[in-house]
């Protein structure tokens, strides 16, 4: 087991207990979780759409990529590449009316770029991979903060709860990672399902509205191993 991602702990969580076992099985048989940001790239389309438009703040590239698909599925003869495409388009379209603006904090940032070596975090000896979307620095009030997000997609969407493990990831990735030169801003640690338009940041958590379930669910794997 190289790697474990937050969706594969989702789904551990999801099965029911005889079939929880067999699930850590073929766990360990993976060289590594290939979903991108917990969709793969069966979402990619709205999901690339979706963070340009939140890093160049300009919601008017959700249009662009909207018409893009379209063209794709009138050239397509293949109807599972056109369901797919379709269902990106659904996702932008509904995701067009959501603002942006309200992930992150009114002033200048500076986006940073993610090394690949350090997207791994261990948390009680599991490869627990982060790949937030987008890690961004700012200035507030003489405070040198940063804060990231995560735009996920998964048919049919995550619960609150769930969505709240990708948060937890994100705090925990950017606390290992740059806690050295700047305050990690809890509010801004943001994990985004883009296919029900639920957002969850980090301060729910800290304040105990959404539970923290990372730990308690790589204990339960652990038993079962």
């Amino acid at each position: 087991m190289k790697k474990v991602t937050v969706k594969n702990l989702i789904d551990f969580r999801r099965k029911t207990e005889r079939t929880k076992k067999t699930f850590v099985n073929n766990l360990k048989k993976e060289k590594g979780a290939e979903d991108n940001s917990g969709g793969g790239d069966y979402w990619i389309s709205c999901l690339s759409a979706i963070s340009n438009a939140f890093r160049n703040g300009n919601t008017s590239l959700l249009d662009e990529k909207i018409q893009q698909l379209a063209e794709k599925i009138k050239h397509s003869e293949i109807k599972r590449i056109k369901n797919q495409f379709q269902r990106n388009i659904d996702i932008l379209n509904n995701f067009k009316d959501f603002n942006l603006q309200n992930l992150k904090p009114a002033t200048n940032l500076i986006f940073h770029i993610q090394p690949k070596n350090k997207s791994i975090l261990d948390i009680k000896g599991f490869p627990i991979e982060a790949k937030p979307n987008h890690v961004f620095s700012f200035s507030e009030n003489g405070s040198n903060e940063i804060g990231a997000i995560w735009f996920i997609s998964k048919l049919n969407g995550y619960k609150k709860s769930e969505l709240g493990m990708f948060a937890d990831i994100v705090y925990r990735y950017l606390r290992q990672n740059f806690s050295d030169e700047y305050y990690v801003n809890p509010t801004f640690c943001t994990a985004v399902d883009v296919y029900n338009g639920l957002e969850v940041n980090y301060e729910a958590i800290r304040s105990g509205n959404i539970p923290t379930l990372i730990e308690n669910t790589i204990l339960e794997i652990k038993k079962i191993q």
